[in-house]
């Protein structure tokens, strides 16, 4: 069984139920015997290894949160301490999981029909049908919720979709992708489901990426895609709707962020006990220990913060600015952190051989997307003070 994780400095992870714990150790084990030595040459490729995702359907995590489908419920801490292992394998994995279990099957598990949930939850549960979330657009991204161009217009029972749609992830081999578009009768933002070959819906790789570059992210075309009523996810009816998806998803960004500096701190200290300058490991150095030192604060910081939300979760008492406070706080940590990795490492630092350059480009995305640091802080401030400062 699979070890502790070094940087866990103050043990959150005995806070998890005995059976949880064993999950976590379980998905550990997977992450380092089967995506860790892969991750550089797929990440340097830009390519992602779909021969894995069986292994992580045999895993039996995908979805075990929703209650529609059987077995026993993750508690939010288990939920957060996988996505956090994830990240600390592969942020690219992290994310493509995150995607599909968080943000597709989230958006069908809230805002689904009974039958809509029936019909396509159990497969993506099992992985079988992968799913992607089309809600960022080229031109709007902080102020898709008021600036959204792509339009929804019924005719009968069938729903035409016109616009676009950039950065969805898993987009390119998506089975089901999750399209929020404005109805052009009443002025809502409204959810549906498109299937794959559906005609009007193209997806194009994004290329020439510097970070996440094993996820598939796409530009969607959407040119007179014509989707059933059956497929209008009927609990979506405005961005608040989408809103309650992103809150929950958030969270899990920051659980990701977290993992990164773990991953980062470890791979330093690892490197401070082997690299040897003037005769002696550099991890004897005053100003490496000091490095080491801040990498470790930032990371417990964080973990203590994120648990913390967890506990708030389960108990039902979480709200948005909970969320963005965490995401925002720990992708800046985060950026910080895998900075004095790099620092530590020197010129190592920025070739895949060492890891940590993966990480340090990996960072950039996690800290932009599910919601900017800026976009956050208003949250937060909306909430202490009262005030909004949204334009």
């Amino acid at each position: 069984m699979a070890e502790l994780l070094t940087g866990d400095f103050y043990a959150f992870e005995d806070l998890l139920a005995d059976d949880e714990r064993e999950t976590l150790l379980r998905v550990r084990e997977f992450l380092r015997d089967k995506v860790v030595p892969i991750a550089n040459d797929y990440w340097a490729r830009a390519e992602f290894p779909t021969h894995l995702v069986k292994e992580y359907a045999g895993l039996g995590i995908a979805g075990l949160a929703f209650e529609e489908l059987p077995g026993p419920k993750p508690s939010s801490l288990l939920s957060g301490f996988l996505a956090m292992e994830m990240a600390h394998a592969d942020a690219s994995m992290a994310t493509f999981y995150g995607v599909h279990t968080g943000l597709a099957m989230g958006s069908i598990a809230a805002c689904g029909s009974a039958e809509q949930r029936a019909r396509w939850l159990p497969a993506m549960s099992a992985m079988e049908q992968i799913g992607a979330f089309a809600l960022t657009e080229p031109d709007g991204g902080s102020d898709v919720s008021g600036g959204m161009r792509t339009t929804a217009r019924r005719e009968g029972d069938t729903w035409v979709l016109d616009g676009a749609k950039r950065w969805i992830g898993n987009a390119t081999f998506a089975d089901l992708v999750v399209v929020w578009a404005r109805d052009t009768e009443d002025g809502h933002v409204k959810g549906f489901v498109v299937e794959k070959d559906t005609p009007g819906f193209t997806a194009t790789k994004i290329e020439n990426k510097i970070a996440l570059r094993s996820v598939q992210n796409a530009d969607i075309t959407l040119d007179g895609c014509r989707v059933p009523e059956a497929n209008r996810l009927e609990g979506a009816n405005s961005f608040r709707d989408t809103a309650g998806i992103l809150r929950r998803t958030r969270s899990g960004v920051a659980w990701q962020a977290v993992g990164v500096m773990l991953a980062a701190y470890e791979i330093a200290l690892d490197y401070a006990k082997e690299r040897e300058q003037f005769g002696r490991p550099i991890g004897k150095f005053q100003l490496v220990q000091d490095l080491l030192v801040r990498m470790l604060g930032n990371a417990t910081a964080s973990l203590g913060m994120v648990t913390r939300l967890a506990q708030l979760q389960d108990a039902g008492t979480y709200r948005d600015e909970h969320s963005a406070l965490a995401k925002a706080y720990c992708t800046t940590r985060m950026r910080e952190v895998v900075g004095w990795a790099r620092e530590l490492l020197a010129g190592n630092g920025i070739v895949l051989d060492y890891d940590i350059g993966r990480f340090v480009a990996d960072a950039e995305a996690l800290y932009s997307y599910e919601g900017t640091r800026e976009i956050n802080t208003l949250i937060v401030g909306r909430a202490v003070t009262g005030l909004s400062a949204f334009v």
